[in-house]
């Protein structure tokens, strides 16, 4: 393969650290260079460097597994039940509560399948649960009011 000046550069830049390590004398050093620049192949630079510790050519770094410990951890799914119950504990105001009731029985069910499969969503199911609960209490004392009412007018 024919050398670019880059390589010929790289094979001057290893001559310059092994004469300033001491590895070469003075005479050798400039004998080196000047057939450095005048090398047509990489393998001509190999050559003039092959008896110092570097080479023209970078050698690939080995690859390294990256440690467990600096890995990204891996997020569990969020269980669909959870988010389901979310969105109907969410909608109990717009729906006038219409959405309570499945809100908890999704955030129930979704608990329990989140402490069996280590899933994620706890978080949601627990705002489904608390939006549902609270919308059917409201409406069970709406109802219960309206009723006290009713039977107290006659």
């Amino acid at each position: 393969m024919l050398a670019s000046h880059a390589d010929r550069e790289r094979a001057v830049d290893v001559l310059r650290a092994g004469f300033g390590e001491g590895r070469l004398e003075k005479g050798e050093f400039d004998r080196r260079v000047e057939r450095a620049y005048k090398a047509r192949t990489v393998g001509e630079l190999a050559l003039l460097v092959a008896d110092l510790p570097a080479g023209p050519v970078p050698q690939p770094a080995p690859v390294v597994a990256v440690p467990r410990t600096f890995l990204p951890v891996p997020r569990p799914r969020t269980n669909g039940k959870a988010v389901g119950s979310a969105v109907c504990g969410l909608l109990c105001l717009p729906t006038f509560g219409l959405t309570g009731i499945p809100a908890v029985i999704l955030g129930h069910a979704a608990r329990s399948e989140i402490r069996n499969t280590g899933e994620g969503g706890d978080g949601l199911a627990l705002t489904g649960l608390v939006l549902g609960w609270l919308s059917t209490a409201g409406w069970a004392l709406m109802l219960t009011l309206a009723f006290m009412v009713g039977l107290a007018s006659g």
